[in-house]
């Protein structure tokens, strides 16, 4: 027996609101919203959100205080043109972390933080 695929991730935010504004300018589709969980997909990804405070699964919510939330990990996002994805998503008033650029591992990307400081690269493999 063998894992599948990779289906989506839930994280804890501190705004329900402020994170369904976010991720709808980059093009989530909302399955779910309530005052504190949001489930958005893209394609057949999902992410579920939870708001910090909400303490309906304790497994989840040990997670809420650590400093380090989303340290290391950077969630890749595939897009057509990067650069165009970059003037849209400033146009939008998202201020990316980073500019496009070529990378030695073969992509063109950029970073974009969200409003709880998760990592978001947008990338298109030369």
């Amino acid at each position: 027996m063998k894992a599948k695929s990779v289906s989506g991730f839930s994280i804890y935010v501190k705004d329900i609101e402020t994170t369904a504004k976010f991720y709808d300018l980059l093009g989530f589709l909302k399955s779910k919203q309530e005052p504190d969980y949001l489930s958005l997909r893209m394609n057949w990804y999902f992410v579920d959100f939870h708001q910090q405070d909400k303490k309906d699964v304790p497994e989840f919510y040990q997670e809420k205080d650590l400093s380090n939330k989303g340290a290391g990990i950077f969630i890749y996002l595939s897009v057509d043109d990067v650069d165009a994805y970059y003037d849209f998503l400033v146009e939008k008033g998202i201020t990316p972390a980073s500019k496009p650029e070529n990378t030695s591992w073969g992509n063109r990307e950029f970073m974009v933080f969200d409003p709880d400081g998760y990592k978001l690269v947008f990338f298109k493999r030369k």
